[in-house]
């Protein structure tokens, strides 16, 4: 079957992501009474220049909902190593008289990669799965 452009469109919006905090954890809560939280996460790659191998960061902001978020606040700090998987949202405003846009994660889940409780007595890392809707 031959599709012309405009007749299907189809959309994915997947992203996981594996990296370490860059800040601790700081609750809040919504007009509703919801928990949330916005955390940082640096995710590092790895590039060729000049010859010579490049640890090169990307900086993305994940935010987390309800029982995520108070389980992101309990067990993990800044450096922490985490995995997330969710999707992306564009967030837009204005400032200042300009159009600003940014784009984030919001995680449906959460997976702790070598936190501290893991390491100390032998359990496996906490998963929390949540959506907040």
């Amino acid at each position: 079957m031959i599709f012309s452009i405009g007749e299907v469109m189809a959309s994915f919006n997947r992203v996981v992501l594996v990296g370490n905090l860059t800040r601790d954890v700081e609750l809040r809560n919504t007009p509703t009474g919801t928990v949330v939280t916005d955390v940082g996460l640096a995710v590092n790659d790895r590039v060729k220049r000049n010859n010579e191998w490049v640890d090169e960061a990307t900086f993305v902001d994940v935010t987390l909902w309800g029982r995520q978020a108070e389980i992101a606040a309990e067990y993990l700090g800044k450096g922490s190593s985490v995995l997330f998987e969710g999707r992306l949202k564009l967030d837009s405003w204005e400032q200042d008289g300009q159009k600003r846009s940014k784009l984030r994660v919001v995680a449906e889940r959460m997976q702790m990669l070598g936190s501290r409780n893991a390491e100390s007595n032998g359990s496996r890392p906490q998963q929390a799965d949540e959506t907040p809707w």
